[in-house]
């Protein structure tokens, strides 16, 4: 049995040239030359670049279910890594196997079609914008940040905590079950400057002080 591999590793040489891998994604593209050879580019979400597998018109299923492949269908291939003579791509996949996940029903209506799309079109159809580079170059960088950010307060004492989301809506009244404040909203405490003195809060004051006891 092959063992499964992201693209990313096959890419980057983490993955000897003649081993047989498995490697699991979504078509990007398909091309069907005259010698009988097709062309899945193939993707995973591991890196930005497809991993070309080259699929032989031997193959079993070929003509059933890989000339059926389009944009967006779901594959699981299996095949040797070898070097590739194409420019732009050091690696590529000889395919031995390949099954399908599943299909597109409608390929005509399917609406990530392999092409770039506007940052507004991929608002409405927000389940899908994931596969796509410029939606996957935004998930990295809020990863790093958020990495970074956590990795920082880390360092200086600090503890995240999953607290209940507080918001201002009131849907249906059940905003008057809770209230956050020890403060008497009828005779709110001001400060010398006429400004509502928050600190007389118990809320604020207890979080003030958790934050201070963290840093010693």
């Amino acid at each position: 049995m092959s063992k499964i591999a992201s693209i990313v590793d096959v890419l980057q040489g983490k993955v000897s040239i003649g081993e047989t891998v498995t490697v699991r994604g979504w078509v990007r593209t398909r091309r069907d030359s005259k010698a009988g050879l097709s062309f899945l580019a193939v993707y995973d979400g591991s890196c930005f670049d497809p991993i070309q597998a080259i699929i032989n018109n031997d193959i079993e299923n070929y003509e059933s279910e890989i000339l059926r492949l389009t944009t967006g269908c779901s594959v699981v291939v299996t095949g040797k890594v070898v070097e590739s003579p194409a420019e732009g791509q050091a690696v590529e996949l000889q395919a031995e196997k390949v099954e399908v996940a599943g299909f597109v029903e409608d390929p005509d209506s399917y609406p990530m079609a392999a092409k770039r799309h506007s940052i507004e079109y991929l608002r409405e159809v927000a389940h899908l914008r994931p596969r796509t580079n410029i939606i996957g170059a935004v998930a990295r960088v809020r990863h790093c940040l958020a990495q970074a950010i956590h990795r920082f307060f880390h360092e200086q004492g600090f503890y995240w905590v999953a607290t209940p989301l507080i918001t201002a809506s009131d849907t249906e009244g059940a905003g008057e079950m809770f209230r956050v404040s020890t403060l008497d909203l009828e005779n709110l405490p001001r400060d010398e400057k006429g400004a509502v003195d928050f600190s007389q809060d118990f809320l604020v004051k207890n979080l003030f002080n958790s934050f201070r006891s963290a840093k010693r």
